[in-house]
């Protein structure tokens, strides 16, 4: 049977007729192991394909999964619980690439909450947004818990895109078959941060979000105080410090102007701190260590 003959639901489909969010949906058949993401599309596993997942193409949404009507009566599926109420921590399932910090701190910049000295304190905004106002047993420390369906709210889901590792733009799934189809995703120039900067790289931006979310402020291609043109990818003014953000592979002609630029740094005895490739899943311990070395407090 062709996939053209195939009757069934595309992933997005299927979290309707369950009454699931949607993210929900995706990250547990991750967990089940029945898909996988490979580059910036989902992909079917051996398990997918034997619990009947086919791939179906068309010319205007591209390569997407397609699950048999069937599924909808899988008992794994019916035994998950959407009711729950979910924390910004336990948000960090739906986007993998971003820290519990990280996402209390974008839903604050939203305006859904704020951190007193208390916790995290309810704004009216996350009222709006159905969020409770509660309190840790065992510390008495506040928290703010959300209902599973903010994962699919499209503001909050347009803003933690924004705040993952390539900066993902919002998915209207009223138009689209698949949430995470491959032929979805339009191609942008640069990599937009949340502050309005057009970073050259995912590395970039993850960086200047860090920066915009820690409430630094921070300039991006600041010219170092030199007669040769050298520039830094981050400045802090507020602390003298330059970042700069070293990718995997630095091409030939771009190399040696890193070099002369860290040349630089310690001849002028400038404060910088460099950010490598490897760093990106850790900005929290490393950009904020050496921020604090240099008695900067976010």
């Amino acid at each position: 049977m062709s996939s053209r003959d195939f009757e069934g639901f595309s992933t997005s489909a299927l979290a309707k007729r369950l009454q699931l969010p949607i993210q929900q949906l995706f990250a547990t058949l991750r967990d089940y192991g029945w898909i996988e993401r490979r580059a910036d599309t989902w992909m079917l596993t051996a398990k997918g394909e034997f619990e009947g997942g086919q791939y179906h193409t068309s010319k205007r949404y591209g390569r997407y999964i397609v699950w048999p009507s069937s599924l909808a009566e899988h008992p794994l599926l019916l035994a998950i619980e959407s009711n729950q109420r979910i924390t910004g921590a336990a948000l960090c399932r739906y986007y993998p690439h971003l820290r519990p910090r990280e996402v209390n701190r974008a839903l604050a910049e939203l305006g859904l909450q704020q951190h007193t000295l208390l916790g995290w304190e309810l704004t009216p905004l996350g009222r709006h947004f159905s969020g409770q106002q509660e309190e840790s047993d065992d510390s008495g420390s506040l928290y703010v818990s959300w209902p599973h369906e903010i994962i699919d709210d499209p503001v909050v889901h347009r803003e933690l895109s924004r705040h993952s590792a390539f900066g993902a733009p919002p998915v209207d799934d009223s138009i689209m078959p698949d949430l995470f189809s491959s032929g979805a995703q339009a191609e942008a120039r640069g990599y937009p941060a949340v502050d309005g900067h057009c970073l050259n790289t995912p590395l970039q931006m993850q960086v200047c979000n860090w920066l915009y979310l820690a409430q630094l402020a921070h300039a991006h291609r600041r010219a170092l105080p030199t007669e040769e043109d050298l520039v830094a990818d981050f400045y802090l003014p507020g602390a003298a410090v330059y970042i700069d953000c070293w990718e995997e592979n630095v091409p030939a002609m771009e190399l040696s102007g890193r070099l002369r630029k860290r040349e630089c740094y310690d001849e002028l005895k400038l404060r910088y701190l460099e950010v490598n490739a490897r760093d990106a899943e850790r900005l929290d311990e490393l950009i904020g260590r050496r921020l604090l070395a240099y008695g900067v407090r976010y």
